[in-house]
């Protein structure tokens, strides 16, 4: 079994809030992260894949194809964005980086399947002092 990641930046706005709670509620709960105005973050994102070494190509899986892959499921749908409003999948869902993670999951996990490889986490450095990371089910 062999691990290898990818790793992307994006940047995006959030806000903290759940809309049936006052905004007293949500302000003690989230501080600052509930910021009417929202607020944003230059994250990090690591993809990590594992399986076998194809021995007639020498890789787990191509990274270029790795990339291409998160660019276009997860990237390009979030770079720039507010993931409240403007990102598919995170609709409904509060926009916290432990829902990010396991939404990003959602997007790749079956593609990556797809090629032979499995999914084994997803890492999100929301700061430099913070990080998610997620393993799936």
């Amino acid at each position: 079994m062999i691990y290898i990641t990818r790793k992307a930046s994006f940047n995006a706005a959030h806000k903290l809030s759940r809309p049936d709670w006052t905004d007293d509620k949500n302000t003690e709960v989230y501080g600052k992260c509930a910021n009417p105005n929202w607020h944003g973050h230059n994250y990090q994102l690591y993809v990590t894949v594992k399986g076998e070494i194809n021995p007639e190509t020498g890789f787990l899986v191509d990274l270029k194809w790795l990339k291409d892959i998160t660019n276009t499921y997860v990237v390009d749908k979030i770079d720039h964005r507010n993931l409240n409003l403007d990102v598919d999948f995170m609709k409904g869902k509060l926009a916290s980086t432990e829902n990010l993670a396991i939404a990003i999951w959602e997007q790749l996990a079956d593609l990556i399947a797809e090629s032979g490889a499995q999914l084994h986490s997803i890492k999100i450095y929301e700061t430099e002092n913070n990080f998610v990371e997620y393993f799936g089910q």
